[in-house]
């Protein structure tokens, strides 16, 4: 089961040690993005699924393609797994820290 977080509630899954991973292109990724975040592209999220540690919080710009893979692993069996909701869009909004490379 897959569950949808605000930004506020990412550091209460962090504690829980969960991973952060973003699921956009490396150009989008670079240009800002999550404290913290490893960047896994949506379309090699299925390769690197060996590479992941659970329980995740997965985001992306809005939250639709961080969302389709957080379904995607909750339809593999995958527990633990969250979606921000309003991606990165809604992080910056809420006025809180980006990081870049």
């Amino acid at each position: 089961m897959v569950e949808d977080i605000q930004p506020e509630q990412v550091e209460a899954w962090r504690q829980r040690g969960a991973a952060i991973v973003d699921v956009r292109e490396p150009w989008e990724f670079s240009q800002g993005h999550v404290p913290g975040a490893e960047n896994v592209p949506l379309g090699q999220l299925v390769s690197r699924l060996g590479d992941l540690s659970f329980p995740l919080v997965l985001v992306c710009a809005t939250g639709n393609r961080s969302g389709m893979a957080a379904q995607y692993l909750s339809e593999q069996g995958h527990e633990g797994v969250a979606n921000l909701m309003g991606g990165t869009v809604a992080w910056r909004e809420r006025g809180l820290p980006v990081a870049r490379p």
